[in-house]
């Protein structure tokens, strides 16, 4: 590890202080006090930010968590959240110098790296894949082969390889691809027969629509749902990511952002009512329920983590390389390097945080009941 630039004096003082805060009672005031911040003294503050792949939603909780509790600042880290946007690629921006860190699915970013940005993955946060492929439940649509002749809707952009991976697995024939806007109209109005959709986002604006038959909302009943992590062409999503070149002289940066990164997403388990409150406070355009349904939704894609929260899944690594390799034309033929990701940074993190007291694996978590209103507010 390079040189620490992290001094601190009661350290002890802050172990324990960590150790309250991620075993406290759900949405209890106490928790929500930076641990540390009594004893927490700086040297120096090191100035990062992190690009998002999206505006402000509870899709990136754990950061805001991070950043709204103290954490990053417990780290002696300054860290500004770049909101992303349609035209905004978070491995551009990396590349390009426009950010430390940046949020990326996995296949994407391979792609980026085979065109010449030199980026590393060092936490995959998201140890499941969130999308789906959604039907309404008379269409008869339950498994891949259910798509022959049907209009299948997808967004494209690098979105659609986990369902082509499908049909080509399945063998299903006489597949229509449609190509879809990011939101369920097409579906709704019956354009599609099938819509893709992420299980935190897209599927709850079906269930936050009213059904014209029964005047009330949609239920889950009334849909069919076929998860790509069920079917086995599932590739991972949110991963963070930076240079190459500048991990050779941050590596101490990077590790502490990973710890205080970490910690705001296991903050999340143990006050789920407060992370949505500063999701929402960060300007989110979406309303409670929604955001509500969205952090359940991607809790679950990052918890239970196998190996800690971050630490890349190997299995699931090496399917998403065999997916990619197979289905992304930039990628077809392409070995991918071991140079594309490293576990070392996360694995730090996560030692540091179970020293600590902290549950980083999340190995009990459920689920909550969400009670969608209408349009999610």
């Amino acid at each position: 590890m390079k040189g620490s630039h992290l001094r601190r004096l009661g350290a002890l003082v802050a172990a324990l202080a960590l150790v309250a805060t991620a075993c406290g009672d759900d949405d209890s005031s106490s928790t929500t006090v930076a641990a540390g911040e009594e004893a927490a003294t700086c040297e120096t503050v090191d100035d990062v930010s992190v690009q998002l792949q999206w505006f402000a939603q509870a899709q990136f909780a754990g950061y805001y968590a991070a950043l709204d509790e103290g954490f990053y600042t417990e780290e002696c880290l300054n860290v500004t959240i770049l909101e992303g946007g349609v035209d905004i690629v978070p491995q551009q921006v990396l590349a390009t110098g426009g950010a430390e860190f940046g949020i990326a699915w996995v296949p994407k970013a391979l792609v980026s790296r085979e065109a010449g940005a030199d980026i590393v993955n060092i936490a995959q946060v998201f140890e499941r894949s969130g999308t789906l492929e959604v039907s309404f439940a008379d269409s008869g649509i339950t498994e891949p082969e259910d798509w022959a002749g049907k209009k299948v809707g997808n967004w494209g952009f690098g979105n659609e390889y986990e369902l082509t991976a499908a049909i080509e697995q399945f063998n299903v024939p006489d597949v229509e691809l449609i190509g879809q806007s990011f939101d369920m109209v097409a579906l709704l109005n019956g354009d599609i027969d099938a819509a893709e959709a992420m299980i935190y986002n897209e599927y709850a604006q079906v269930l936050e629509a009213e059904n014209p038959e029964t005047g009330e909302l949609y239920q889950p009943a009334d849909l069919n749902v076929i998860d790509f992590n069920d079917v086995g062409t599932a590739m991972l999503q949110d991963a963070i990511w930076a240079t190459a070149d500048w991990l050779e002289t941050n590596e101490d940066v990077a590790e502490r952002f990973l710890k205080a990164t970490f910690r705001g997403w296991t903050h999340c388990l143990d006050n789920f009512d407060r992370c949505v409150e500063i999701v929402l406070a960060n300007g989110s355009t979406l309303g409670e329920s929604h955001q509500q349904w969205q952090l359940n939704e991607i809790l679950g894609l990052v918890f239970p983590a196998t190996n800690g929260i971050g630490v890349v899944n190997q299995a699931l690594w090496d399917q998403t390389v065999s997916v990619a390799t197979a289905q992304i034309p930039e990628l077809q033929g392409v070995t991918i390097d071991s140079a594309a990701y490293r576990t070392d940074l996360a694995e730090a993190a996560v030692e540091a945080l179970e020293e600590a007291g902290v549950d980083v694996n999340g190995a009990g978590y459920e689920r909550r009941t969400i009670e969608l209103r209408p349009g999610g507010e």
